[in-house]
């Protein structure tokens, strides 16, 4: 267990919005480059269960970026993440989801939960001293945060930043007016933005044109110069359990490619934590699965957009079958349980052929989808987990179980569990119930367990 009794202080904000689209991803991917420049160590932490915009602001800090979820992780989780991002970092950022009270827990719940100050973010076309008075309801709402200023986005001119600079209230300063800037947009599709990979030297321009515009903005995170820093944060260390080793000399493969990424960095660490041995296989471009697989894990991603390139590869596709046919662990979560059906229609209503490990087949939909957190209810254990996928299956087998939502009393995602293979749209978080983790994986030694009690007061 680790020891709470330590603290580590670090100048820390968190970036938030009234709403989503404001511009919160730009702009913190902006503050991590132009300090990154400056030669400053930036930790940037994601809220919520996402995986585009960490990829977008590990690139633009240059450090790994890891989620921090009070529902998802626990809140020892989140505290350990951010006491250990404090020993290392000169800076940490933390980017809010969708708007500043939405959720539960919300951003501001977070933010309230560990003292850290927070910037409002607000797109401002169209607005004046409506966008003061908005920034400073929202800097009312709630008596136990702190609101450190406003930054005011797609800003028109100097009169206007000067109008919405003269309505807000002495308490809430104008952090920075920002004018409209295309060259800093980021790239997007259908489930957010691209990911960072595929448009690497495109978010290089990106991310040093947001860096210069918001020097020649003359922000100031502190009141003073632009190049100084925000009020340190004091953390504890979180109350954590080291994993027990059940999965020691397992071998585990995970597919990771452009059509399979939406992969925890946590994740990988906890296998690793407790024992597994971890390779990696492109279902894209490989023909063979890595030597003695023991389990494999075929996390989310984009199939959809490679659904030819998944159905040529016969040989990796006869490798999984293989091992399926074996009742060896498999785990499927949302793209890689579309990758396990029989078909996978695309958005461009072509259908391609996959493993046909279940029956049923997929299909794309355009902009309708679910997303929300729900908990896996397994044999194995409960497993807190989230799903966001816009696509529905048709002609699957009957479930084993079904997601329990979050705030919701209608059933969730379904789940399906047969010759080793669990499958379903939910991604699971692995160290909210690491031993039901181990169990699907195939640990000899694990049993079913309930979520730790750490997870009771946050819902």
């Amino acid at each position: 267990m680790t020891d709470s009794t330590s603290r580590q202080s670090c100048p820390t904000l968190f970036v938030t919005a009234p709403a989503s689209g404001q511009g919160k991803t730009t702009i913190t991917a902006g503050l991590a480059r132009f300090f990154a420049r400056q030669g400053k160590v930036v930790r940037v932490f994601k809220t919520g269960p996402d995986y585009l915009d960490p990829q977008i602001l590990a690139q633009a800090s240059g450090q790994p970026v890891e989620q921090l979820d009070m529902w998802m992780a626990g809140p020892e989780y989140c505290q350990q993440k951010l006491y250990e991002a404090a020993a290392v970092a000169d800076l940490i950022l933390i980017e809010g989801a969708m708007g500043m009270f939405d959720g539960e827990p919300s951003s501001a719940d977070l933010a309230a939960y560990f003292n850290i100050p927070m910037a409002i973010v607000m797109d401002v076309k169209g607005m004046a001293q409506t966008a003061a008075a908005v920034a400073a309801g929202l800097a009312g709402f709630r008596q136990d945060i702190t609101v450190a200023g406003l930054i005011a986005n797609n800003c028109g001119s100097e009169r206007h930043a000067q109008l919405i600079h003269d309505a807000l209230p002495a308490t809430l300063p104008l952090l920075a007016t920002l004018a409209r800037n295309e060259a800093v947009a980021l790239p997007e599709r259908h489930l957010g933005l691209v990911q960072a990979a595929e448009v690497y030297d495109q978010l290089e321009d990106c991310f040093d044109a947001a860096a210069d515009w918001l020097a020649g903005s003359g922000f100031s995170l502190s009141g003073h110069a632009v190049t100084d820093l925000p009020a340190a944060v004091a953390f504890s260390a979180g109350r954590i359990e080291q994993p027990e080793k059940l999965l020691a000399g397992r071998h585990i493969a995970i597919a990771r490619d452009q059509a399979f990424s939406f992969i925890y960095q946590d994740n990988l660490r906890l296998l690793e934590a407790m024992g597994a041995r971890l390779s990696f296989f492109s279902p894209l471009s490989d023909t063979q699965l890595p030597r003695d697989v023991d389990a494999i894990w075929l996390p989310g991603g984009y199939p959809e957009l490679h659904g030819a390139a998944l159905a040529a590869n016969h040989s990796i596709k006869a490798c999984l079958v293989e091992h399926h046919g074996e009742h060896k662990p498999i785990l499927a979560e949302c793209g890689g349980f579309l990758y396990c059906l029989e078909t996978l229609t695309d958005l461009g209503e072509q259908q391609h052929s996959m493993l046909g490990l279940l029956d049923g087949h997929g299909w794309m939909r355009g902009k309708r989808g679910c997303q929300g957190m729900q908990t896996a209810m397994l044999s194995e254990g409960e497993v807190r987990a989230h799903a966001h996928h816009r696509s529905r299956s048709t002609g699957t087998t009957e479930p084993v179980s079904h997601g329990r939502r979050q705030r919701h009393p209608a059933p969730g995602e379904a789940i399906y569990q047969q010759r080793g293979l669990t499958a379903s749209y939910l991604h699971l978080f692995f160290a909210s119930n690491p031993t039901a983790i181990a169990a699907l994986l195939g640990a000899h030694n694990s049993q079913s367990v309930v979520l730790p009690e750490h997870f009771d007061n946050v819902g």
